[in-house]
């Protein structure tokens, strides 16, 4: 099973900037669907941004023109860049590929002034 060990989380204020990495143990890039989630306290884990086999990447709504996910098959790693940031992106993210079962510890963002 692979292993994700995620990185680049911190306070910042908002309308600050982020980058998210996700190092994977092993190659995920030939996986249909690599994907980026959150869960706030006492919320479920969500999904905000995801890249199907082929490049076509999808974002939630709240998320949509302030987050980008890319990734470096080389490396075997997934970045999530967060722009905009707002209060409610508060938040531990965790990456993941299908079928979504494996999860790595997570990083903390935390969005306050």
């Amino acid at each position: 099973q692979v292993q994700f060990v995620e990185s680049g989380g911190g306070l910042v204020q908002p309308g600050g900037s982020l980058r998210l990495s996700c190092v994977a143990s092993r190659s995920i890039f030939s996986t249909a669907i690599m994907g980026w989630f959150r869960q706030a306290p006492g919320k479920q884990r969500e999904l905000v941004a995801r890249i199907i086999s082929g490049g076509r990447t999808n974002y939630a709504d709240s998320v949509q023109g302030r987050f980008t996910i890319s990734g470096d098959a080389a490396k075997n790693t997934v970045y999530l860049q967060m722009n905009g940031l707002k209060p409610e992106d508060t938040a531990v993210y965790y990456c993941s590929v299908w079928p979504f079962d494996s999860w790595g510890q997570g990083t903390q963002v935390t969005v306050s002034s």
